[in-house]
């Protein structure tokens, strides 16, 4: 017989199996069938590498800045491109949000469990950015490594935050996902003033009250995968409802986010203690500009200034997220993020008189911008605003190398919130022109009479292309900057390859390239030779056929660009024939070639032009283009043909 401890223990053990199968095994209040691959419909399958079974979030909000949130996914993973659903990761903040549960597990195709992950298996590491000196912020993160397909995982966590300045958003769908069956549930007392705003859906929530509680529940099932375009960024076509409540907390701090202007004045009173230098310092900065007449001088000499003598490191401590370190401390370490920078170049021009505004924005190439109807929070850099009368200036203040004046595809043609006394203002940051992001060449091609060739090559570049050359291939060794520039400007394949680096001033960047190669001819034909008559294309993308494209195609910035190529023939030789002049037109951009010869110094000299408008193309222009491309890859398909002189 048993004894009592022993018993005791027996009935202990069994609550403790029967807890761990509750946690482990399958949710016994779902249907099997949600775990099994087999019974995902057809019609979910196609074009989709993984499929939401079921997804639940049941999100809290008790008052401003109290949110708790409860979330249950299960995902079948169909193919590699997939396997993103097999991790788990999860921010959180030491000080103001907690991850109070966390687990994943694995299924095979058949519903058979096969691992479990608890949050004892999760790395917990500070989430730094690789620019960031410190920071307050973590993530919590465990990934499956998947073998076979189709695999199934399941997700519970759960987490408590308190701070919040807007309430985040449901993405309903990410592209080649298909989703079965999701529900986004979200309870909010009526004294945060709750807001919702669809983007790219027309769904509906159910509203009820539940006790001291507003209730809104959307629900959607079988929605087929998107299939992505090429060139269109998913916040203009993947469907998702972004979340906000009039009044939130952060860090501590209440505030009021019901209009832009309130949002302004909450960050203005947020800066106020950290925008000014000592009197000691402000008047070495006065002496320092003493000289120089007009306020743009003097704003150009301090940008210079702060490039020259600061530098980009993050420090996200606290309320870091949202408040810059003082202009004090930027001035004695040498260093800040963009907030702290930027606030730094606000006080530079404070203490020479000139009035600045504070400017925060959503950045990334052709990122989404702020919504002029619906007051969150969105952003994740700041910049700087100089209304000078009739010339407003932005700085991009992070950056050591960018022009005066210039912003680039990063934060242009977007809508940053300048931060005034009066308080916020969403205001248009510039578009730039094709004139803007200019990449201008030319070339001396020697051709000799072996069918080698000796090229020299010199590009001046500015906006975009002098980015290129300025910020990014700087970064990578010479190996990878070779290998980058033949494939992108698709180079005919050198033996010899000499990349230099040379001037850059008044915006305008200098690089030359020297080039050798053993045999440069296409064909050899008797006497007869084949060349393509340049050492690049000048234009290298070509787009497919689409049968009714859907979403507008996007550039990174409008274009304009030259190259004039002089190749000079061998001793003995003579141009036979010259490729056709062209002149292509297409809504927004032309290309225009012309070749001549120059029988006296023996010499083809070819003049290309390319001109791209604009940066976003209309869906109903693509077919359009989508020609215009094949006839430009068509025109850069002619040779130069040449002969030996009987």
């Amino acid at each position: 017989m048993f004894s009592r401890q022993f018993k005791s223990a027996f009935i202990l053990a069994a609550i403790v199996l029967m807890n761990y199968v509750s946690v482990f095994g399958q949710d016994k209040t779902l249907p099997k069938e949600l775990y099994t691959a087999a019974a995902i419909p057809d019609s979910l399958k196609q074009d989709a590498h993984s499929v939401i079974r079921y997804s639940m979030e049941d999100i809290k909000v008790a008052g401003p800045g109290r949110v708790q949130s409860k979330t249950h996914e299960i995902i079948t993973i169909l193919d590699d491109k997939g396997d993103d659903a097999a991790t788990l990761f999860l921010y959180y903040d030491k000080k103001y949000s907690s991850i109070n549960l966390a687990q994943m597990q694995v299924y095979n195709a058949e519903g058979k469990l096969l691992k479990k992950y608890t949050k004892s298996d999760m790395y917990d590491r500070a989430a730094a950015d690789g620019m960031s000196l410190i920071t307050d912020s973590r993530f919590m993160v465990v990934s499956h490594d998947v073998g076979t397909y189709p695999l199934t995982i399941e997700k519970i966590y759960e987490q408590t935050q308190n701070s919040y300045i807007d309430l985040s958003e449901w993405r309903i769908q990410k592209k080649e996902t298909a989703v079965q069956n999701a529900t986004y549930k979200i309870s909010v007392v009526p004294a945060i003033n709750f807001r919702y705003k669809n983007k790219n859906t027309n769904l509906k929530p159910t509203k009820e009250t539940q006790g001291a509680y507003e209730v809104y529940t959307w629900q959607v099932k079988n929605l087929k995968a998107l299939t992505p375009e090429d060139e269109v960024p998913g916040w203009t076509v993947e469907p998702k409802i972004v979340f906000a409540a009039n009044k939130f907390e952060y860090f501590g701090i209440p505030g009021d986010i019901s209009s832009w202007q309130n949002f302004g004045q909450w960050q203005m009173a947020l800066n106020a203690n950290v925008c000014s230098l000592s009197p000691e310092r402000e008047a070495e900065i006065k002496q320092m500009t003493a000289s120089l007449k007009t306020d743009p001088e003097k704003a150009r000499f301090l940008y210079n200034y702060m490039q020259q003598n600061m530098r980009y490191v993050g420090v996200q401590l606290g309320i870091g997220g949202l408040k810059p370190f003082p202009a004090s401390y930027v001035d004695k370490n040498k260093y800040g993020d963009c907030k702290a920078l930027s606030n730094y170049m606000y006080a530079l021009l404070k203490a020479v008189g000139i009035r600045s505004h504070y400017a925060i924005i959503n950045a990334g190439v052709n990122d989404e911008p702020a919504d002029t109807d619906f007051p969150a929070s969105p952003f994740n850099h700041v910049i700087l605003c100089i209304p000078f009368k009739g010339d407003t200036t932005w700085l991009e203040c992070t950056s050591t190398t960018k022009p005066y004046g210039k912003l680039g595809a990063f934060t242009e043609n977007r809508r940053a919130l300048i931060v005034t006394e009066e308080g916020g203002k969403l205001v248009n940051t510039p578009k730039s022109t094709s004139a803007d992001n200019q990449f201008n060449s030319r070339v001396l091609v020697k051709l000799t009479d072996d069918g080698g060739a000796i090229a020299q090559v010199k590009i001046l570049s500015t906006g975009g292309y002098r980015d290129l050359f300025v910020s990014e291939l700087p970064t990578i060794s010479q190996d990878k900057q070779k290998q980058y520039l033949i494939r992108n400007l698709n180079f005919k394949q050198p033996s010899f390859f000499d990349f230099k680096q040379a001037a850059d001033s008044a915006g305008v960047k200098e690089v030359n390239f020297e080039l050798e190669y053993d045999n440069f001819t296409e064909i050899a034909a008797g006497s007869k030779k084949f060349y393509r008559p340049r050492v690049f294309d000048l234009w290298g993308t070509t787009l497919p056929v689409v049968e009714k494209r859907r979403g507008d195609y996007y550039f990174e910035h409008p274009m304009q660009k030259t190259c004039t190529t002089v190749i000079s023939l061998p001793a003995g030789y003579e141009a036979d024939s010259l490729p056709e002049n062209v002149n292509l037109k297409f809504s927004y951009g032309t290309y225009e070639a012309s070749y001549k010869y120059d029988a006296a110094k023996n010499e083809v000299v070819s003049t290309v032009k390319f001109n791209m408008d604009r940066h976003v193309i209309p869906a109903a222009k693509y077919a359009e283009m989508q020609q215009y491309m094949d006839n430009i890859a068509k025109a850069q398909n002619k040779k130069l043909v040449i002969h030996k002189k009987v």
